[in-house]
């Protein structure tokens, strides 16, 4: 059975891309980051969905990007911002090349294990703009990582970055995700953590727009994180 690394953030797109995995007959070994985000609930979410898809393995490897901060989502210096929908700027909760690093170490992890696939769940129809959720950034990482990893530039096992969404809205992936059973209710993408989703930040709002234009209820606010 093939094998492919996943970067699993317990977010939305993390866990629809997990799925995508699975049902795409892979052998799946997770991995999340404990980066210095300002709160962990999205790691709860991350550790819950594994459990329940079923994983060879789930990694959460720490990397303190707190230390150097520039993002309101690891800077104590920087609240985080109430979203806008509309807005056409970068917004303050970019961190910093993090999908740089992250592929980086999801690269290690490939070729250590022997996966030859590397899911990503961005996507750069999002209003964000992230330039690191962008098909351009994803092709250039593919290409360094063939270049930067035994298995591919001597032994010819390419290693291929897959990011299914990176051209569909959050609206269409969710309809995804409801083919694939993903279950929702399990996930998190509130950027200020708490029991409960604030409803008002970046991520909060568009998770909320994207699941209305879907059709489907999303029931991570009705049901509490299991126990």
């Amino acid at each position: 059975m093939s094998k492919a690394v996943v970067l699993l953030s317990g977010g939305l797109d993390s866990t629809t891309a997990l799925y995508l995995a699975k049902s795409e007959g892979h052998e799946v070994y997770a991995i999340s980051f404990d980066y210095g985000q300002k709160h962990s609930r999205e790691l709860e979410s991350a550790r819950r969905v594994a459990e329940k898809v079923g994983v060879v393995s789930h990694q959460v490897v720490s990397l303190n990007l707190s230390l150097w901060g520039g993002s309101s989502l690891t800077d104590e210096k920087m609240a985080i911002e109430d979203g806008d929908v509309d807005r056409n700027d970068i917004p303050m909760t970019y961190v910093p090349a993090r999908n740089m690093v992250f592929l980086s170490v999801a690269a290690s992890m490939a070729e250590a294990v022997g996966a030859q696939h590397i899911y990503i769940g961005v996507s750069q129809v999002d209003y964000s703009g992230y330039v690191d959720c962008r098909k351009v950034f994803i092709d250039a990482m593919e290409k360094a990582i063939n270049l930067g990893t035994v298995m591919s530039a001597e032994r010819g096992q390419k290693i291929e970055v897959h990011a299914p969404f990176i051209n569909m809205t959050k609206a269409d992936e969710i309809r995804l995700g409801e083919k694939l059973g993903v279950d929702f209710g399990l996930t998190w993408s509130c950027y200020r953590g708490g029991e409960k989703p604030c409803g008002t930040c970046d991520s909060c709002l568009l998770r909320a727009k994207a699941f209305k234009e879907a059709g489907v209820v999303d029931t991570s606010i009705y049901r509490p994180l299991p126990r």
